[in-house]
């Protein structure tokens, strides 16, 4: 190294002094005279230069030559590669820089210079572990995948390169839309480096997309462990997971396993609204009333919801309208002044044929939250009430077009889902599904639970004429599937 230094010293200086020895003889305009040994030579200033570049050369050529019987000096040492490291010196010196022009040219964006720099530094350099990388993203940058995937692939035989090859060809798999190949790509990657961030939120997104909850679960249990996640979005995510297991036992029907599993991923968020609606599922049909009551009740208090309410109307089917309301009351006394919960008890009123009663719980809803729901109820307690044929035809107008309340919304791009789901089927958001009021007006009404006690013990249309039966001939339920056809 510091013969090297002072090669470059010594060669810079030589040119600086030739140059300035040059400038002051073109300028003078006279010739060079040297003598030397009794004889005397004289040389224009063209002749003089030339002289001086001729020089130059010799003392590079003698410090090649230099250089090569020091080579030859260390290989009769024994060191048996000096020789070839000594011819090969250049040719390195232009990999290197061929290898790092193109990872210029690759940050830059210049990706044909990029490839064309890293195809011409795997040539001079013969060192595959440091140029494939550098080719193999050049090529997917310049569009040229097979290329790319075969440099990815001569990746994969060296150990400091393997993580980095798989996750290459994962990349390349994932753009191709192979899901399964790709997620055996993942998991190699996941056991390589089971603390990177980004291969862990990609392997538990194609674990969701296959439907390997279990799988998912444990690589969330990772993400937890290294500290990319707070305890509380870990407990609700495992939740959602924990639910999409139990989901698909109870189709398997293995329903007790599916029960422990739908109760545990309860356990895990209760305000969870779809875990606690089949964990009171499973707690009914296993006969546990009381256990199932509790659960709903509870998930009730957190967030008041339609599917909660069509869960607790399963606990007993076969009730008679006073009985399901007085039943009821319990959910309803959990969040008296809640939207939901007045809806909920306007529409149980409706099925008891209280109509006077349903319309003082309904109350202000119609001017303060005027939705399509609210609107369906209030045109059932107008025809309850006998009114005019005109007064229920405008709620139910007013039904069609009034907005249709909260949706299971997606908070990441917006989408609005009939169903909860643990992936947003427009953007493959994770766990983004949201119960609220969405930013269009104009919107698909999520379930048909809304209307559950009307559509399970609807109440009975007042007797009419023949004459008015073509006119008054549509009952509650009627206007609920308006309703949902208005959407």
């Amino acid at each position: 190294m510091i013969w090297t230094l002072l090669k470059a010293l010594l060669f810079f200086t030589l040119i600086a002094a030739i140059t300035w020895g040059a400038s002051l003889l073109l300028e003078s305009g006279e010739g060079l005279r040297i003598a030397a040994a009794g004889y005397e030579f004289t040389l224009g200033p063209l002749q003089a230069v030339i002289g001086l570049l001729l020089i130059v050369l010799g003392l590079w050529l003698a410090l090649k030559l230099i250089g090569l019987v020091l080579a030859i000096l260390r290989f009769a040492a024994g060191d048996e590669t000096a020789i070839s490291r000594y011819f090969d010196r250049n040719r390195e010196r232009k990999g290197y820089a061929a290898l790092a022009e193109g990872m210029v040219a690759l940050a830059s964006g210049e990706n044909r210079v990029a490839l064309s720099r890293a195809l011409k530094a795997e040539k001079l350099l013969g060192r595959p572990d440091l140029t494939n990388l550098l080719v193999a993203q050049a090529s997917e940058a310049a569009g040229d995948h097979a290329r790319a995937q075969t440099a990815y692939k001569a990746l994969l035989d060296h150990e400091g390169t393997r993580f980095v090859a798989i996750k290459g060809l994962l990349g390349q798999k994932i753009a191709e839309g192979d899901r399964e190949t790709a997620l055996k790509l993942a998991e190699k990657a996941f056991a390589l480096k089971p603390k990177h961030a980004e291969t862990q939120d990609i392997l538990l997104k194609l674990q969701a997309e296959q439907q390997d909850w279990k799988g998912a679960r444990g690589t969330l249990e990772a993400k937890r462990r290294s500290g990319d996640l707070s305890k509380d979005v870990f407990r609700r995510r495992d939740a959602v997971l924990a639910l999409q297991e139990a989901r698909v036992v109870m189709e398997a029907g293995s329903s007790i396993e599916a029960r422990e599993a739908a109760i545990a991923a309860n356990k895990l968020s209760p305000d969870l609204v779809p875990a606690a609606a089949m964990a009171g599922r499973s707690l009914a049909l296993a006969g546990d009333a009381k256990g199932a009551t509790r659960v709903l009740k509870k998930a009730w208090e957190a967030q008041p919801h339609p599917d909660l309410a069509a869960a607790f109307a399963e606990i007993a089917p076969e009730e008679t309208p006073a009985q399901r309301l007085k039943r009821f009351k319990v959910l309803i006394d959990a969040r008296p002044d809640h939207s939901e919960s007045r809806l909920l008890h306007t529409e149980l009123l409706i099925a008891a044929e209280d109509f006077p009663g349903a319309r003082r719980v309904l109350g202000d809803l119609p001017e303060t939250a005027p939705t399509g729901r609210v609107m369906a109820l209030r045109a059932a307690i107008a025809r309850g009430e006998g009114a005019d044929e005109a007064e229920v035809r405008g709620w139910m107008a007013r039904a069609l077009t009034a907005p249709r309340g909260p949706q299971w919304c997606c908070d990441k791009c917006q989408a609005i889902h009939a169903q909860w789901g643990p992936i947003c089927d427009n953007c493959g958001g994770f766990d983004t599904l949201s119960w609220r009021e969405p930013p269009q007006s104009e919107t698909m009404t999520p379930t048909g639970a809304e209307m559950l006690p009307l559509l399970v013990n609807p109440p009975k249309p007042p007797e009419v004429k023949p004459a008015e039966a073509e006119v008054i001939d549509a009952t509650p339920v009627d206007l609920a599937e308006i309703a949902r056809r208005g959407t």
